[in-house]
Formats: structure tokens, C-alpha cells, sequence
């Protein structure tokens, strides 16, 4: 599959500032994810998040036990953002710039990788599998979630319900939705051949309401 351009909202300036405040709502999810992946890692693990916008995870993991964990995300204003957030809540996490399809990481440099929300912008897919299992030590493990490209109105209709917001913004999340998120989002078999040809031997696939959870191990 060719390489594609973002088409997205550029995530600068205001709209990460705007992004940030309105992501802050998913805060309980953030804080479960956090609970689900620190149950499965050793102390000491070296962890990363790729486009951890406002970086909410990596802070909820980072507020869980002693690990390295480094932010990765190819907007400058995010990593401003998100070194704020660390900083307010009393946490070290390593925020930086950075391309997910040429990190600047050395082989081998973690134990566990993270993209949540963010696979379906980035604009070479192949690569960013890739550069997972580049950066992750032998044994590792990667977790993707993102949205699926054949997510039904029902399902999508009833996630955004039990965010319980208010009538403008679910109108709004439902309008970005349908006509951004899901045009860019991928079919699981389309994942399946972005792994094959990333290198990837092991990996599990599974649905969710909305997406998928993708389990890569090295």
C-alpha cells in the first residue's frame, strides 16, 4: 500500500490546545489502560507511547510504578503540551519530537510500545509497523487501538452517548467521525497485511465496538 498524506486536522497551536482540554473527559479510560498495561509489565520497564498528544496515558503509567517512559509525537505543540501535564502532575516522562516511520530510537530500546487513536493519520503504515518492531527489545510486545473502518452507526452512536456530553459536542464528535475518522481508518484485513509486511511474526487482533486492539509481539 502506497504511502498516504494526512489529511487530518493539522494538531498546532490552537487545535491541540483545544484537543487537550476535550480529550480530558476520556481521562477514566486513560487511567484504566494505564492500570491494564502496568499489570503486565516488569519493574523498571522501558516503555513508549507514539502520538501521545496531551500525553494522558504515559502520565497515568508514569503515576503507577518506576518505568522509563518516553513520549513520541511528530507535533511540536503536543510535546510542549504534554510536558506541561508531566510537570503538573509531578511525573517524569520523556516527551519529544519525533516521526513514528523514522524514530530516533536505537534497536531494541523497549520493552513496550503504545499507539492509541492515532495509526489511521500516520502517513506510512508499513513503515510505522516497521519502526515497532525496530525500536522493540526481542520478547516485546506493541499494542495498537484505533478505530475500524466498519464501525456501524449503532455502535458508534452508543459510544459517544456514554461520554455523556453535551447535545453541540456530540454532534460535533459525530460529524468528525463520520466524515474524517472513519474515511481514514482501516479494515482488519488491511491491518493484516500492514503486519505481514512489517515484519511482525506474532500478533492477535481483536474487536472491539468501535475498533480494534492489535497485539504485536517480537
Amino acid at each position: 500500500m502506497q504511502a498516504k498524506a494526512y489529511k487530518g486536522m493539522g494538531m498546532e497551536g490552537g487545535v491541540a490546545r483545544w484537543y487537550d482540554k476535550t480529550t480530558r473527559r476520556d481521562l477514566p479510560e486513560f487511567k484504566a489502560l494505564a492500570r491494564r498495561v502496568a499489570a503486565g509489565l516488569a519493574p523498571g520497564a522501558k516503555v513508549l507511547e507514539v502520538a501521545p498528544g496531551p500525553g494522558f496515558f504515559a502520565i497515568e503509567l508514569a503515576k503507577i510504578g518506576k518505568y522509563e517512559i518516553t513520549g513520541l509525537d511528530i507535533s511540536k505543540s503536543f510535546v510542549d503540551i504534554a510536558k506541561g501535564n508531566a510537570q503538573q502532575e509531578h511525573v517524569e516522562v520523556d516527551f519529544r519530537e519525533g516521526n513514528v516511520s523514522q524514530m530516533p530510537f536505537a534497536e531494541a530500546s523497549f520493552d513496550f510500545l503504545l499507539c492509541r487513536a492515532a495509526f489511521k493519520n500516520f502517513s506510512d503504515p508499513v513503515g510505522a509497523i516497521r519502526e515497532m518492531r525496530r525500536v522493540l527489545k526481542p520478547g516485546g510486545r506493541a499494542l495498537v487501538i484505533d478505530l475500524r473502518k466498519d464501525v456501524n452507526k449503532k455502535a458508534l452512536d452508543d459510544y459517544i452517548r456514554g461520554l455523556k456530553v453535551g447535545i453541540l459536542d456530540a454532534f460535533m464528535m459525530k460529524w468528525t467521525f463520520r466524515l474524517m475518522l472513519i474515511r481514514r481508518a482501516y479494515t482488519k484485513q488491511q491491518f493484516v497485511e500492514f503486519i505481514s509486511q512489517g515484519g511482525f511474526d506474532n500478533s492477535e487482533i481483536q474487536e472491539t465496538p468501535i475498533g480494534f486492539e492489535i497485539t504485536l509481539s517480537k
